[in-house]
């Protein structure tokens, strides 16, 4: 496996399939946000959103039980941080 297949796959993810069961991931993490938000008494926005689920996948990985799917997701979720970045402040 070369590693691009990492990123095409989360290409594919982000762009594909997921989109079809969860919605547009903007308005999926801005509910998120919103829920945490509430929970945490923090705002959160849905920048926060995509680095957290980043780190979420990086704790995974360093108890030696993550998978390859962690790693995709956390290169999806990292693409996703990096495009709500920009639509929203600009880079």
């Amino acid at each position: 496996m070369a590693r691009g297949d990492i990123l095409d796959d989360a290409k594919e993810i982000i762009n594909g399939g997921r989109v079809d069961n969860y919605g547009k991931p903007e308005d999926n993490f801005k509910l998120i946000a919103q829920l945490w938000t509430t929970y945490t008494g923090t705002f959160i926005n849905e920048h926060d959103v995509a680095m957290m689920m980043c780190l979420l996948k990086i704790a995974r990985a360093k108890t030696g039980v993550g998978t390859r799917d962690s790693y995709v997701d956390l290169a999806g979720y990292c693409a996703l941080a990096c495009d709500i970045k920009e639509s929203t402040h600009g880079m």
